[in-house]
């Protein structure tokens, strides 16, 4: 039951501006639910599966063209990332013991609000509105920030996208793109992490290969969804449940 709970949590929270993390970890601390490493890596995995079908001819189109501007623009956003989340590991790693929930939920539901505004007075002219080098390494900045749990990936990347100056589409799709690179990256780290511990694994197989199709089918039916509604609806619902989530995490760890 836990591992179709953290199925469902990976496939929704993934890829909805909510934080999948800052799910996770609330739900370690209400419930002690948690999820071991060879389960977070198949979960990755499921999540990876679900972008790279979703995005697929984005994905071909720069295997095909790997000096393309929008493959530049992948690589740009990644390196930044990178950069980000090695700078501020120490504080990465001590924020998933929940103490900074309360902020960073709240702080995600502000960004959405600000961004959906900002999208809304922003010009038509498709050609400014792309994702540029400049606009690329400001996504991948903020992709970088939002390893801290309860700062939104998906949601901080495609404000950061929509706050300077991109369109609700393009910076959808951009945001989704990023992550392919970060799933792997992070199924990598959570490999070495178990060779490196020796860890003897302990998973019944038939719920963890249900967890995996809940996070595989819920994932890409939540990237469609977000891909569609991003280009028309707002984003005061997730707002509001962010604010929300912020209340209860405040309650439970402060």
């Amino acid at each position: 039951m836990i591992l179709l709970l953290l199925g469902l949590v990976q496939g929704l929270c993934e890829f909805l501006p909510i934080s999948s993390s800052g799910h996770l970890v609330l739900l370690s601390r209400l419930f002690g639910v948690e999820d071991s490493l060879f389960v977070s890596i198949i979960l990755h995995m499921a999540t990876l599966f679900a972008v790279l079908i979703v995005m697929r001819k984005e994905v071909f189109y720069i295997l095909k063209h790997p000096f393309c501007q929008e493959a530049i623009n992948l690589y740009l956003a990644t390196i930044f990332t990178c950069l980000i989340a090695v700078a501020l590991m120490p504080l990465i790693t001590s924020s998933f013991e929940g103490f900074m929930l309360p902020i960073t939920f709240f702080v995600s539901g502000i960004l959405l609000i600000i961004s959906q505004k900002r999208s809304k007075r922003m010009t038509n002219d498709v050609e400014c509105a792309k994702i540029t080098y400049k606009r690329a390494i400001i996504i991948g900045i903020a992709q970088g920030l939002a390893i801290f749990p309860g700062l939104s990936r998906s949601g901080t990347t495609l404000s950061a996208g929509l706050l300077s100056g991109g369109d609700r589409e393009e910076s959808a799709k951009f945001s989704f793109l990023i992550s392919i690179p970060i799933i792997l990256g992070s199924m990598l780290l959570e490999i070495i992490k178990i060779t490196a511990l020796g860890q003897p694994l302990h998973v019944e197989i038939i719920p963890l290969i249900l967890s995996f199709i809940i996070a595989f089918a819920v994932g890409i039916l939540t990237i469609k969804f977000m891909l569609k509604i991003t280009q028309k609806t707002n984003f005061t619902v997730f707002s509001i449940y962010l604010f929300v989530l912020a209340v209860i995490s405040a309650i439970v760890i402060w």
